[in-house]
C-alpha cells in the first residue's frame, strides 16, 4: 500500500478493532432466547417431538453446507447443543471465518450425543449458524468490492431484534468492522439532537461532560456542518448522503483531524465511487439488515 493510503487518523479511532471473539455473556443470553423461543420453559420435555425417540439412543449426526459461505458461529452452535446436553460431541472439520463450497462428501461437522437433546438443539443451533453465516458472508462480499482501497467498511445497529452482539461478531468474521454496539458506549449526535440542543458545538460541549471515555461522532449533512463539527472536535465526523464532490471535500477537511464515515444511499455499484474520496469508514446498514442465511443441514446417520 501507497504512503497516499495509508491511514492519516486522528489519535484514536474507535473502530480499530482487534481480533473477533465472541462475549460470553451476550452469546449465552442469545443462545438461551433462541431455545426459549423452541422449547418453551421446560427445556428437553418442550420438544414432544423428540420424546417419541427412546431415552437411551444415541445419535451420531453430520453438520453439511448446501451453498457457498463465510462459516460463523460455531460457538453459538456448540452452545445450543451444550445447553441441552453437555456430553454432546462436536468436532469440527473446518475453522471459523474460512470460506466454504458445499462438498456433501466433506461434512462441517460431526456431532454424537443423546438422541434427544441432538434432536431439540437441532433447529435453534442451526438458525444461529445460518444466520450468523448469512452475516458474514454478506460482509466479505462487500469487503472484496473493495479490494484495496483506503476506506474500511463498517457496520451499524440495524441489527436482527435479539441478535446484534452475534451478528457484530459475524461482520468481524467477514472482515468488516463494528460501530457502536449500542446508545450506551458512544456519542452519535443527529439531526435531532442538535436542533434539540441548539447547534453542533452545544451539542459536543454537552457530550464531552459525559466523560466516562466516550467518543463523539456527529452526523453532517452539508459542508458547513463538516466545518462545525471540526470546530467542534468530534472524533468521527459521518457524512450523510453527501454529493460525490462534497464528499471528496469534505474527506480533505477532515483528514488527519477527525475520522470520516460515509453513510446512506451506499449500494454495490456506487462502493468504489465513493471509496475512491479515500473516506476512512462506509458504514453500510444491509450487512446485517439484509441478511439472507446461509444453508446448512444437520443429517442423523442410520
Amino acid at each position: 500500500m501507497t504512503a497516499e493510503h495509508e491511514h492519516q487518523h486522528a489519535p484514536h479511532d474507535p473502530f480499530a478493532q482487534g481480533p473477533a471473539r465472541p462475549d460470553a455473556a451476550m452469546l449465552v443470553r442469545e443462545v438461551e432466547m433462541a431455545l426459549a423461543e423452541d422449547l418453551g420453559p421446560n427445556a428437553l420435555t418442550g420438544d414432544i417431538t423428540a420424546a417419541l425417540v427412546p431415552e437411551s439412543r444415541v445419535a451420531r449426526a453430520t453438520l453439511l453446507l448446501k451453498e457457498p459461505g463465510v462459516l460463523c458461529g460455531q460457538a453459538w452452535f456448540d452452545r445450543v447443543f451444550a445447553s441441552l446436553a453437555p456430553e454432546i460431541r462436536i468436532d469440527w472439520q473446518v475453522a471459523e471465518g474460512a470460506a466454504l463450497e458445499p462438498d456433501g462428501a466433506q461434512p462441517v461437522a460431526t456431532l454424537e450425543g443423546p438422541a434427544r437433546a441432538v434432536l431439540a438443539a437441532e433447529r435453534a443451533a442451526l438458525n444461529l449458524l445460518q444466520t450468523l453465516s448469512g452475516t458474514a458472508t454478506e460482509t466479505a462480499h462487500w469487503v472484496a468490492r473493495l479490494g484495496d482501497a483506503h476506506s474500511r467498511i463498517l457496520d451499524t445497529r440495524k441489527t436482527l431484534p435479539g441478535l446484534r452482539h452475534g451478528q457484530k461478531y459475524a461482520v468481524r468474521i467477514g472482515g468488516g468492522y463494528n460501530h457502536r454496539l449500542g446508545l450506551w458506549d458512544a456519542v452519535l449526535i443527529k439531526e435531532n439532537h442538535i436542533a434539540a440542543c441548539g447547534s453542533i458545538a452545544a451539542a459536543v460541549e454537552r457530550a464531552r461532560a459525559l466523560g466516562a471515555g466516550r467518543w463523539v461522532e456527529v452526523e453532517t449533512e452539508n459542508l458547513d456542518e463538516v466545518d462545525q463539527a471540526l470546530t467542534a472536535g468530534a472524533d468521527v465526523i459521518m457524512l450523510d448522503e453527501l454529493s460525490r464532490d462534497d464528499l471528496a471535500t469534505a474527506v480533505q477537511r477532515i483528514r488527519g483531524r477527525a475520522i470520516s464515515e460515509a453513510s446512506g444511499g451506499v449500494t454495490p455499484d456506487s462502493l468504489a465511487e465513493i471509496a475512491a474520496t479515500g473516506v476512512d469508514y462506509i458504514s453500510i446498514g444491509a450487512l446485517t439488515k439484509h441478511v439472507r442465511a446461509i444453508d446448512f443441514s444437520l443429517r442423523l446417520d442410520s
